[in-house]
């Protein structure tokens, strides 16, 4: 019978009460959104649900004045997330690949250039960007939730520095075929990085779903918001109904959820894609 060490032991102790602290907001969300509000504010609180009170996911969608709207909200996010993780995988997926395999003049201040927006917080730009936007007649639309997003500084290093380790071997060996540059990148590169992308496109894709800054400036109109303005002024309405708020987060998080498990086979396949192949 193996002995476990002490560092052992709390090595699991300390990851259990990691896994309780992440796990218990997620579960209290799901639990609450099924309760009358009375029930949610008794203590001690009930875990398990005594009845399944899904009038709260009825009203969640419904809104409090019946419009419905919150569907072309959670429609505007998709979309929104859904064109930036996009392009910023094409993108960032394209600029990695020239600054880590291309020798040319200025590559190296090209990408110090890129690394150095990195440290530009979004709130000193946004101001500027916002009148820009406003400019160009964009406000109230989905080119103007979309257009200040499409290249993304991270991404564009995160691409660059996975790619530097992806073997020249293949590249070259592309070339000797007579495969053309968009061509090695499609058939070669865009395929054996499938762990770097699907974490980029997730990384994309929360960081809109998330977003709140920027549609509250460029989203005036109710049918333009996004979910992430819904749920503010859902909860705002409706704050002493916790069930119907539990109710609109968890739909809320439902895509990012989907999203995740859809490309989780891709992180852990991850450590084993260039020893495989260097096999």
């Amino acid at each position: 019978m193996n002995r476990i060490s002490l560092p052992g032991v709390l090595a699991r102790i300390i990851l259990a009460l990691a896994l309780i602290f992440v796990a218990a907001p997620l579960v209290f969300m799901i639990t609450a959104s099924l309760m009358p509000a009375s029930d949610i504010v008794k203590m001690p609180y009930r875990w398990i649900p005594k009845h399944l009170h899904v009038e709260n996911f009825v009203h969640a969608v419904a809104g409090n004045d019946g419009s419905f709207i919150f569907i072309r909200n959670i429609f505007n996010s998709l979309v929104v997330a859904s064109v930036v993780s996009i392009t910023t995988v094409l993108i960032s997926s394209l600029t990695g690949y020239s600054l880590s395999k291309f020798s040319y003049r200025g590559r190296d201040l090209v990408f110090l250039m890129i690394m150095a927006t990195m440290m530009i917080p979004f709130e000193a730009i946004m101001i500027p960007l916002y009148m820009v936007i406003t400019k160009m007649g964009l406000q109230n639309s989905y080119q103007g939730l979309i257009l200040p997003f499409l290249v993304n500084a991270f991404g564009v290093f995160m691409m660059r520095q996975y790619l530097i380790t992806f073997p020249n071997e293949f590249i070259d060996a592309a070339r000797v075929d007579g495969m053309s540059e968009f061509a090695i990148y499609r058939q070669v590169i865009l395929p054996n990085t499938g762990p770097a992308i699907a974490t980029l496109a997730i990384l994309a894709f929360r960081s809109q779903w998330d977003n709140l800054l920027w549609p509250l400036l460029i989203a005036q109109t109710e049918k333009m918001k996004t979910i992430p303005l819904y749920i503010v002024k859902f909860t705002a309405e409706m704050h002493t109904d916790e069930g119907a708020m539990m109710a609109v987060a968890l739909i809320a998080s439902v895509p990012m959820f989907i999203l995740f498990f859809a490309l989780s086979n891709y992180f852990v396949s991850g450590a084993a894609v260039y020893s495989s192949r260097k096999g």
